[in-house]
């Protein structure tokens, strides 16, 4: 089932900025699972302003997040690549969505070390 997002209630759940960088697209819910997916907005690198940018589509990264209400939940970031057409170089923007080496937002890391989990 598909719900509605609110983006002031998912503001207070999400990592901080989080919704400066990424829309919201979809919410799903399933008797054991939450799923929300967010993509990342159009907005180059600033050291890219000036240059042809390509879209290239995007990457999907998922990371698993607290439990809502017993349900295990993901979020899934859409990252945005663009190609620079006079270099063919591929390039992301730098946003740090998990803690640094896992695939945990930093919080969770933290909660799950403060908990002897880690």
């Amino acid at each position: 089932m598909t719900i509605p997002i609110d983006r002031s209630v998912l503001d207070l759940f999400l990592p901080e900025s989080t919704l400066d960088w990424f829309d919201v697209v979809k919410g799903e819910k399933t008797k054991t699972e939450v799923r929300i997916t967010l993509e990342e907005k159009n907005n180059p690198p600033e050291q890219y302003k000036n240059k042809k940018l390509l879209s290239k589509g995007f990457t999907d990264i998922t990371i698993e997040d607290f439990p809502i209400r017993g349900k295990h939940a993901a979020l899934i970031f859409r990252r945005r690549r663009w190609q620079v057409e006079d270099t063919g170089k591929l390039v992301t923007r730098d946003i740090k969505l998990c803690f640094p080496h896992t695939q945990l937002e930093k919080e969770f890391a933290d909660f799950l070390k403060a908990g002897g989990g880690g």
